[in-house]
């Protein structure tokens, strides 16, 4: 694999392959758990490559995929976009915040992202708005969504718990 951008130095500790288990509600469905993989793959570009998958727990059944791009355009600003199969693009801008505070520290830190569009086709739902949480610590990441969607004001929809997999 190619060596990290320079730029991306303060994301270093989401690089890899994550999984573990999740818990979604939101107020137009029923509660589900699903499991979770996440992986920030990198090419030697100054962007993480995102991609995230769900399972059903108990069948394996796939349930939602999403592909994307993680960019540091400026030190603690942090651009994601995400393509999902439903039909729905969002655009999203935050901020990094390093786990000790220092812009170095790539072990652990969060991220925090507020859409700033999102675009639809014409069968996707509609989703006004997207807010986005990663934490990591070492060999844990929690992951956290709100949305606004299909008439519902932002609210918690989705939150797991993963841990880092073994590189081959």
């Amino acid at each position: 694999m190619e060596q990290l951008h320079p730029d991306l130095e303060p994301l270093r500790g989401l690089v890899g392959n994550w999984s573990g288990r999740g818990h979604g509600e939101y107020p137009t469905i029923d509660p589900f758990d699903y499991e979770e993989t996440v992986t920030f793959g990198h090419n030697g570009k100054p962007f993480l490559v995102y991609v995230q998958r769900t399972f059903d727990p108990g069948s394996g059944r796939p349930m939602h995929t999403e592909t994307g791009y993680v960019r540091l355009p400026s030190p603690g600003t942090v651009e994601l976009v995400v393509a999902q199969p439903t039909g729905i693009v969002e655009v999203a801008e935050g901020r990094l915040t390093p786990g000790n505070g220092e812009p170095t520290a790539p072990a652990s830190g969060s991220v925090r992202l507020h859409s700033t569009s999102t675009a639809k086709t014409t069968t996707a739902k509609t989703v006004d708005a997207v807010e986005r949480g990663l934490d990591w610590d070492g060999d844990g990441l929690v992951t956290t969504l709100r949305m606004a969607a299909v008439g519902t004001p932002m609210t918690h929809h989705l939150r797991s718990e993963l841990v880092r997999s073994p590189a081959p």
